[in-house]
């Protein structure tokens, strides 16, 4: 494994799997969740409309793979125009989350209709998780090597920073991301890039699902106000 932000003289990601094969498991594994996960997405909606209306989804334009932006799905889980009254960095705590969407949130339910991106082809299971174009309109040419895989759900930047509202904290959360996070993360989104495999997206699904349920598990059973968990 190469260190992070230093690229691989064989550009794993310019290789047959990352370009094809990927894709196909993709695809293939996104039919096989989503008529499962469609009768929970109704339940889900119908929770966001009785509390706050409609819409149901927030669609964000972000950074995306060979650098062609796109609108990610996301379980609508703040108040409507949220982003008008205030920063693109959720904050701990803040007054925008609905009631609903803190449990969306803290279970990782919001993420889940990126599945619909992930069929359009314009996301990964396993990837880079796309960033705000007032930031990738700034990357490095180094950090332009991210976009070279598609961004993903789960990689190891959001292993890392799975609490990234405890990390930004209560104010100044957009100051306190690009200030502390932002960089490392890029570094993390990197070390996917470079490194991009089967056995490196096994191991990453693996470790999502072990820190996801570990997560969701102490917000239902109220053993952790915040779901908190060491990363």
């Amino acid at each position: 494994m190469s260190k992070p932000g230093i690229p691989n003289k064989n550009q794993k990601s310019n290789g047959i799997y990352n370009r094809y094969i990927k894709r196909i498991i993709d695809f293939m594994l996104g039919i096989f969740f989503l008529f499962p996960l469609l009768p929970i997405y109704l339940i889900i909606a119908v929770a966001i409309i009785v509390e706050t209306g409609l819409p149901v989804f927030y669609r964000a334009e972000r950074g995306g793979y060979q650098n062609v932006s796109f609108r990610i799905f996301k379980f609508r889980s703040m108040v409507k125009n949220a982003d008008k009254i205030g920063g693109g960095t959720t904050a701990l705590n803040d007054p925008r989350i609905t009631k609903v969407g803190d449990f969306l949130r803290k279970t990782k339910l919001d993420e889940t209709p990126q599945l619909f991106n992930i069929l359009k082809g314009d996301m990964s299971f396993i990837g880079p998780r796309p960033e705000l174009l007032r930031y990738t309109d700034h990357y490095t040419e180094k950090e332009k090597h991210i976009m070279d895989v598609r961004p993903g759900i789960t990689d190891y930047s959001s292993i890392e920073f799975i609490n990234l509202d405890e990390v930004v904290g209560n104010e100044n959360a957009d100051a306190m991301y690009e200030k502390y996070v932002l960089k490392k993360k890029n570094l993390l989104r990197l070390e996917y890039a470079n490194n991009v495999s089967f056995i490196t997206d096994i191991r990453l699904f693996i470790k999502t699902v072990k820190k996801t349920f570990l997560k969701a598990g102490r917000v239902i059973i109220g053993g952790n106000k915040h779901g908190n968990i060491k990363t």
